[in-house]
């Protein structure tokens, strides 16, 4: 490292908060980016519940094809450059979309230009997720492993809190033109902030080249198979993540657009517009994942994390029967939707602490485990292994939310995630970690 880190708190470190602040404003522009591009589609596809799930699904592929060369280049190359780098390429594909829609307003020609648009952004950011994921181990100390990750969780936080409701608000207020104009600016601001980061990069001899590149994946293929507690926690995430990820993609905007907006009155309509409601459930989630973030930020690392992990997967699987039992009861068969307003948001406040509190320290134990030199190729497979079905589940959620709608969707994604977190509970790997 370039600056000698002695400070208790990650903040008095120079790189850590222009990797902050970057991310800060590169992720805002996400957010109102992919709340924007749920609820358009929609909008001019007439609630074509399939296509989003298709539009979700090929930029989730086209991530994780591309994060192994992300994991190769993370560890041969400087990171911070990978990164500022990527964040420009992103912010030129959004500007050259929102151009695209000025010069041609026919809404019918702007799917396939927001399928471009995703096709493009998602291969960039499966080479910016691993030098992005990587970076903390050398700018900050091993011990503040678990403060860092916890401030980023609080901005991840702080971010759903303001950003999905600044998304709504100017959803329905500005020309998605210009919506998407402000995005774009919010990445090319990240990545001048990415570009004034210094660490000691640890040059790797012999030229890159395509049998080394597989070579460097094959090496980080085998060396996470050989940590059995983080390859099982991994496996058991790929398909807890293949049953969540349709609830909070999925069934939000399509609720919101069928069961709220066609509803001849819901709670706060003289307030709310129904997409604002999306937004109140993001901002549940937000403030409770920015309350379990505080809480693990002031703690200490635990050696010892899996058992509790476990454990609190669990009870959100707990909590995923409350809210489909109540969306068929109160919706389904019922005529009471401003209770399961209600019941929704609740669930989404509990969801967002657990949710924090098991994302912090599995994170934490991985960047602590793994050997720093490995670390971006281990984390490119690592997310391939915990997100490899995400895509899949996202056509496949579209597809039953066109054709069953939204009981039948929840009660397999709750049976499934409900299933897979005993599986993980019991499993005597999980318990190392």
């Amino acid at each position: 490292m370039n600056e000698t880190i002695k400070t208790t708190n990650v903040f008095k470190i120079r790189n850590f908060r222009l990797t902050f602040f970057g991310a800060l404003v590169s992720e805002l522009g996400a957010v109102l980016y992919s709340f924007a591009v749920s609820f358009y589609i929609l909008e001019i596809s007439n609630n074509n519940a399939f296509l989003q799930g298709l539009y979700l699904a090929v930029c989730g592929i086209m991530t994780l094809l591309f994060m192994p060369i992300g994991g190769v280049l993370g560890d041969r190359f400087n990171k911070a450059k990978i990164m500022f780098l990527c964040d420009y390429l992103k912010g030129g594909v959004i500007l050259s979309a929102t151009l695209w829609m000025l010069l041609f307003p026919d809404k019918s020609t702007h799917i396939p230009v927001l399928f471009a648009a995703g096709l493009l952004g998602s291969m960039v950011n499966g080479i910016f997720s691993p030098a992005a994921g990587s970076l903390f181990p050398h700018i900050v100390e091993e011990s503040q492993l678990q403060q860092a990750n916890a401030y980023f969780s609080v901005k991840n936080a702080l971010q759903t809190v303001f950003g999905v409701v600044l998304a709504g608000v100017l959803y329905a207020a500005l020309p998605i033109q210009l919506l998407f104009l402000l995005v774009g600016i919010c990445y090319v601001l990240s990545g001048i902030s990415e570009m004034f980061i210094r660490y000691e990069q640890k040059k790797k001899e012999g030229k890159l080249t395509l049998r080394v590149a597989f070579a460097d994946m094959g090496e980080g293929l085998s060396y996470i198979k050989k940590q059995k507690a983080i390859f099982t926690l991994m496996i058991s995430i790929l398909f807890m993540n293949f049953f969540l990820t349709p609830v909070l993609s999925n069934f939000i905007p399509f609720f919101i657009k069928t069961d709220v907006a066609e509803a001849p009155s819901f709670l706060f309509d003289n307030l709310l517009t129904p997409e604002l409601w999306s937004s109140v459930f993001s901002v549940m989630l937000g403030i409770s994942s920015l309350a379990g973030s505080v809480l693990l930020s002031a703690k200490p690392q635990e050696e010892k994390c899996g058992r509790k992990i476990a454990l609190r997967i669990l009870a959100t699987a707990s909590l995923m029967i409350v809210l489909t039992l109540g969306y068929h009861l109160f919706v389904g068969i019922g005529k009471a939707l401003n209770v399961f307003l209600i019941l929704f948001s609740a669930g989404c406040l509990i969801m967002g602490f657990l949710l924090a509190l098991v994302n912090i320290p599995m994170s934490t134990a991985f960047m602590r485990i793994v050997d720093r030199d490995k670390l971006s190729k281990v984390t490119s497979f690592s997310s391939i292994l915990s997100q490899g079905l995400i895509p899949f589940s996202s056509i496949f959620a579209g597809a039953v939310l066109q054709y069953f709608g939204c009981t039948p969707l929840l009660i397999i994604s709750t049976i499934g995630f409900t299933v897979s977190a005993f599986l993980l509970l019991f499993n005597k790997n999980v318990q190392e970690l």
